[in-house]
């Protein structure tokens, strides 16, 4: 389709340069856009000087030449000094601002620099373009939640014509880290803690941006999600089984299957190694194993962190050799790349590791059609910004995101009958967002009490009192809350976390990158006033909102209605509304277990056998016992954990055979019945434990996973094709393969609710 440009470059005052000189001369080969990439790419190498190669491996940020919210072309022009970069980021803009700087950017690059050559424009859009103005869709472990790929792939595409109009070709997105340590403030930025879930949810949003030629850079390779004591960025302890049995299956799986052209390194180490200085993973492993084609993105400052905080280089020099003698091609947020022509003159660095990264980025810029289509779609930003479409969609995906986690007595949905009712909670009237947002702000979203008063209009008396903050001991707002619940029938209180988000003023975070926590117990007074409430014996629905798990024992066993919402996007009060009075059926399943307490960690539930006691004979305050004296090793809720208003039932699971080789294809089969009075969605787990391996395998690991929609009363076959040679391992001696013997697959609404068990033989 052929653009309508608008050329606000041409507009700007004082954006006025020396035109060079044109004469009537054939166009370079590489600016022809129909040969092929490696000519392209061969032939604008050979012009560019040492200067101008060094210059595609390092970045550029609006806030070096900004004036206020607008860029100063004079300080462009000082800055840039007509020589092009690899890429520019405008965090903190809206999108009409950033807009206009990527015009003004991308007309300099391509008119006044000497080859033309374009920039990569990046944004982030883990849950929607997080500049000013752009949907806000749930966060991802919501997206993690509904166990839907499809509506990550729906979002996606929805948030492409944003991004179009502002000038982004490049996402830093996904976040393919696991969530194994729930301290980590960045918990919340995952998909859950399961490596499969994980790549299926990845591989969905890369598919969709890249069917737009839009960059995405998964991140942070890798095992960033697991850093010692909580602490973001601390080093991650582990072996090389760990490592390809655990860490690298998500970023297997999207480089396989959908070839993002960038990736994102860690800013920490793994097993002492700084990510970004190691050739084993960058290149060995990342280029050379996997099969990645793209360039490596720097984690912001990450190179910096080699001298400053690994303390494995002297100075910058050091740390851009380390750095690009690894495979990390682009640098962003730190200048040590400013060395690279002095290491190259001097001998130090041969030029060759410089040509191999340029190539790489210049590569991703012709295969993404950059050097025809630079500039902004500023038409779509009247037609394709925060619309009604995309405000469906992110409604539609909160209330799939929904866990139901406890319902005693089938306490909720709350009926017609109900008169009045108490809405209470640090979260009860604030939106909740979590990181990677441009406003934590109630006019851009809806909070859970203006959700309740729109749904319920005049027929139900909603009481409402705030109780307590997030974050302070503060208890004063208690008695106003006890008091609201006292007159009203039921109450609801949400509680939870909230967190930061680059580049905009977010204050009190409990979560969010940077935010981590040495305990897990809901902070400030939230759990004091949870109990004052139920104190009232008036019935009490908690919702947790938040961005991760939080150790809730006592409100297990006291409060009879629990739901999770995951950071819920701008949508997330009409959601929960909606759930609590039975207007939409909940269907998300917990993609993250709870702890019982901080002690409790590590908690996921593809642990080893040997990882949750041997005695087996739990403890409790009242009657000691073994492993934990006190407790037993159990989560307080385990992955895959979510109930629903309806019943479902199993039956019938069958196999194509019993005995394969490992070549062949194991064909499941079940069927599974509505047998309640609501139309409902079930999630339909298949997991597969390993009966006797050489080394220690999970006691069971998902392989499978199908949302279906079942109507009350009927019945729906589910089916899953399981390749055997994904039953694979690594042996003692390092190898991967798939050993013979017998393997249980597991069907069941949740890891620890397995219903149905059928055990295969692989020759």
């Amino acid at each position: 389709m052929k653009r309508k440009m608008f050329f606000l470059f041409a507009m700007v005052p004082g954006l006025m340069f020396a035109q060079p000189k044109r004469t009537a001369v054939e166009a370079p080969l590489y600016k022809d856009a129909k040969a092929p990439i490696e000519a392209r790419v061969k032939d604008l190498m050979k012009r560019m000087t040492l200067q101008e190669k060094v210059a595609q491996m390092q970045d550029l940020s609006f806030s070096e030449f900004a004036d206020g919210k607008k860029i100063d072309t004079d300080k462009m022009d000082k800055r840039l000094r007509s020589i092009g970069y690899g890429v520019f980021e405008g965090m903190g803009l809206t999108v009409e601002e950033y807009a206009q700087a990527v015009n003004i950017i991308q007309h300099y690059t391509v008119e006044h620099t000497r080859l033309g050559i374009p920039v990569f424009t990046t944004s982030e859009a883990l849950h929607g373009c997080v500049h000013g103005g752009a949907t806000i869709y749930p966060q991802a472990i919501a997206l993690g939640s509904t166990f839907n790929p499809s509506l990550v792939n729906a979002m996606v595409k929805m948030i492409t014509p944003e991004l179009k109009a502002q000038g982004s070709n490049q996402v830093l997105s996904p976040d393919l880290d696991l969530a194994r340590e729930l301290r980590w403030g960045r918990v919340e930025e995952t998909y859950g803690e399961d490596p499969y879930l994980t790549s299926r949810m990845g591989v969905a949003f890369v598919k969709g941006f890249k069917d737009a030629d839009i960059v995405c850079t998964p991140k942070h390779f890798v095992a960033h999600g697991s850093p010692a004591g909580g602490l973001n960025l601390a080093t991650v302890p582990g072996g090389e089984r760990e490592l390809r049995s655990i860490y690298l299956k998500p970023f297997e799986a999207v480089i396989k299957e959908a070839q993002p052209l960038s990736i994102m390194n860690a800013y920490s180490s793994y097993d002492r190694v700084p990510l970004a200085a190691s050739h084993h993973m960058l290149t060995d492993i990342l280029r050379k194993e996997l099969g990645f084609k793209g360039y490596v993105y720097s984690d912001w400052a990450s190179v910096e962190m080699l001298y400053n905080f690994h303390n494995t280089a002297e100075g910058p020099a050091a740390a851009a050799l380390q750095a690009v003698k690894a495979g990390l091609d682009l640098e962003v947020w730190s200048s040590c790349y400013d060395s690279l022509e002095s290491l190259v003159q001097s001998g130090a660095l041969p030029v060759r590791y410089i040509d191999t990264a340029v190539a790489r980025i210049l590569r991703a810029k012709f295969v993404t059609g950059l050097f025809e289509n630079p500039y902004p779609e500023l038409e779509l930003l009247k037609t394709s910004i925060h619309t009604p479409q995309s405000i469906q969609l992110a409604l539609d995906i909160a209330r799939e995101s929904i866990v139901l986690m406890k319902n005693d007595n089938a306490l909720l949905p709350f009926n017609t009958n109900i008169k009045s009712l108490a809405v209470i909670g640090p979260s009860a009237d604030q939106v909740q967002f979590g990181d990677y947002t441009w406003t934590g702000d109630n006019s851009h979203g809806v909070t859970p009490l203006q959700g309740l008063r729109t749904l319920v209009g005049n027929s139900v008396t909603l009481n409402y009192a705030k109780g307590c903050d997030i974050h302070t001991q503060n208890k004063s707002g208690i008695a106003e809350a006890v008091a609201a619940a006292q007159k009203s029938e039921a109450a609801v209180i949400f509680v939870g976390s909230t967190s930061a988000s680059s580049g905009h003023k977010f204050p009190n975070a409990t979560s969010g990158e940077g935010y981590d926590l040495s305990d897990l117990v809901l902070t400030g007074a939230q759990e004091d006033l949870i109990k004052a409430v139920q104190a009232t014996g008036k019935p009490v629905v908690v919702v947790l909102v938040a961005g991760k798990p939080f150790a809730m024992p006592w409100v297990k066993k006291n409060i009879p209605a629990i739901v999770t919402q995951w950071y819920p996007g701008e949508q997330g009060g009409t959601a929960i509304a909606e759930v609590l009075f039975g207007k939409t059926n909940p269907s998300g399943k917990l993609n993250v277990s709870f702890p019982q307490s901080v002690g409790h960690l590590p908690v996921y539930y593809n642990h080893y056998p040997s990882d949750k006691g041997y005695y087996h004979k739990p403890g409790s305050v009242d009657s000691l016992g073994k492993d934990y004296v006190f407790s037993s090793p159990d989560p307080l809720w385990a992955f895959g954990t979510g109930l629903s208003y309806t019943t479902f039932k199993y039956d019938d699971m069958k196999v194509s055979k019993t005995s394969f080789n490992q070549k062949e294809t194991c064909h499941i089969e079940v069927t599974v019945t509505n047998t309640g009075n609501m139309d409902g969605k079930e999630v339909v787990q298949l997991y597969v434990r390993d009966k006797v391996s050489s080394v220690e395998t999970p006691v069971k690991e998902l392989k499978r996973f199908e949302k279906v929609l079942i109507k009350k009363g009927s019945s729906a076959k589910v089916a899953f094709d399981l390749p055997i040679n994904e039953l694979w391992l690594y042996n003692a001696d390092m190898q991967k393969v798939v050993e013979p013997g017998e393997f249980e697959l597991q069907v069941g609404t949740a890891s620890d609710n397995i219903l149905l068990q059928k055990t295969i033989t692989v020759k």
